[in-house]
């Protein structure tokens, strides 16, 4: 199901040009004659396009339940596209690729990228598909970054945006910290791993601290009241992920969301919003949404805030997804 698609030679914000540019996607449903039926889904940090399809691939949480036929998204309906971001490790061109120049991967030596040049990729990638204009741009977390990216960056090219469990700024994370951590591995290689056999233990450690702070113990209670059991369930999916995620990636995209602040340019942004947060995360909790809603109305947007219930943290946008999933409906049909 997932397909690739070149994008050319793009030029990046801060200097320089990724050459012969990938986005890998998934397409579900029909593009409309007139190609304004689509729905660009944006993943988070450390998932990739298919967090739509559920699995291992939802790292952030499975958006399964909102997306298919009938659904909120509702691929009887809509043209849903999802990529996985440029710079992300799977699929799309990132610190792992090839390097043109080099035959060998870029590692260390991937271009700074920015929240612009992850949309611009987007936008070449619907281009190509025949998308003249979407209905609205959705994601969670990172994802929600790159929705609000895209209604400053293309005012005129959606009708709504959903960021959900997110800001219009970012809260800084020390990637250097994160670099150190990961060079401690003993096959670090000046940063090219890929030679040395990779490093899949630092990888799988830093996960399972991710996953615990999104909440992941919490939103598996349901399903697993044992402790351990839910212990040895997160081992898991860590290693899983980190089986198929890359250090470089973190690095590269933390590095774009450290400079990422829409808050000057929220005037330009000319969709309708849906804004979203969870009650429990502790990433992005909801004390944030005043000051946001505020700033949202005094640049001009029309922006409702829903608040999920759920005791899921950062996940809840996911894995609680009845909770949202009525306001997510009416927001989309009101489009």
């Amino acid at each position: 199901m997932t397909q690739t698609q070149s994008i050319g030679d793009l030029p990046l914000r801060l200097g320089g040009t990724l050459r012969d540019a990938r986005l890998a996607y998934v397409a579900l449903g029909t593009l409309a004659p007139d190609g304004r039926n689509a729905v660009l889904m944006t993943h988070g940090y450390t998932s990739s396009h298919e967090y739509i399809l559920g699995g291992a691939a939802a790292s952030e949480g499975s958006w399964a339940d909102l997306v298919g036929p009938g659904k909120a998204i509702d691929t009887d309906r809509y043209f849903v596209v999802s990529s996985t971001m440029l710079g992300a490790p799977f699929g799309s061109t990132a610190p792992r690729s090839p390097n043109p120049d080099t035959g060998r991967a870029y590692g260390p030596d991937f271009p700074a990228i920015t929240l612009p040049d992850i949309v611009a990729a987007q936008r070449r990638l619907l281009d190509a598909l025949g998308v003249e204009g979407l209905v609205a741009v959705i994601g969670p977390s990172y994802g929600g970054f790159q929705a609000f990216t895209w209604g400053v960056e293309y005012p005129d090219f959606m009708k709504g945006l959903v960021p959900a469990v997110t800001a219009p700024n970012s809260r800084a994370i020390d990637i250097d910290a994160t670099e150190a951590f990961l060079a401690r591995d003993p096959n670090w290689n000046g940063g090219h791993y890929y030679e040395a056999g990779g490093i899949l233990d630092t990888m799988t450690a830093l996960r399972e601290d991710t996953l615990r702070r999104y909440g992941l113990d919490e939103a598996l209670q349901a399903r697993l009241p044992d402790k351990p059991a839910r212990d040895a369930e997160i081992a898991r999916m860590a290693r899983d992920w980190a089986a198929a995620a890359d250090g470089h990636s973190l690095l590269v995209l933390g590095r774009a969301m450290n400079s990422y602040d829409v808050r000057p340019d929220l005037a330009k942004i000319r969709a309708r919003v849906l804004y979203v947060l969870s009650r429990t995360d502790k990433l992005f909790p909801p004390s944030l949404a005043p000051e946001v809603m505020a700033a949202l109305t005094a640049a001009g947007v029309d922006a409702t805030y829903v608040e999920i219930d759920s005791e899921h943290g950062h996940l809840a946008s996911g894995s609680d997804a009845a909770k949202w999933e009525p306001a997510l409906r009416r927001f989309l049909a009101a489009l």
